[in-house]
């Protein structure tokens, strides 16, 4: 982003920092488990960067799901089904050069990796 100019509640508000979302394999909710205590770590070119908990996204991320559900039901909005639902970061954002490969690893969940180029 050229002359970076947003605060982090601007970056929290509208996910400003992120160019796109690696997904894995869809998880059925009977399957999945706890998302309080789901495990996330990043790594760029195999290190560690970063680490954190779903306890880190409003306690649980399904907090934050509900929490956006009932104030967008304030203005008349839903979410809508089939679309994906960010609800929050588990860890902080490092910031990531061309030519590196990122992974996230969730555990109880699988791993997703980029490479930015």
């Amino acid at each position: 982003m050229r002359d970076w100019r947003i605060t982090l509640v601007d970056t929290v508000a509208d996910n400003a920092g992120s160019a796109g979302l690696v997904c894995g394999p869809w998880t059925p909710l009977d399957k999945a488990p706890d998302l309080a205590s789901v495990t996330a770590e990043l790594l760029i070119d195999g290190r560690s960067v970063a680490v954190g908990t779903g306890r880190e996204v409003l306690g649980r991320p399904a907090a934050a799901v509900a929490w956006l559900a009932y104030t967008l039901a304030a203005f008349g909005a839903a979410l809508e089904p089939g679309r994906p639902v960010l609800p929050g970061t588990m860890t902080g954002a490092p910031f990531v050069e061309a030519d590196r490969q990122v992974e996230a690893r969730f555990g109880g969940l699988g791993t997703v990796s980029v490479t930015f180029v």
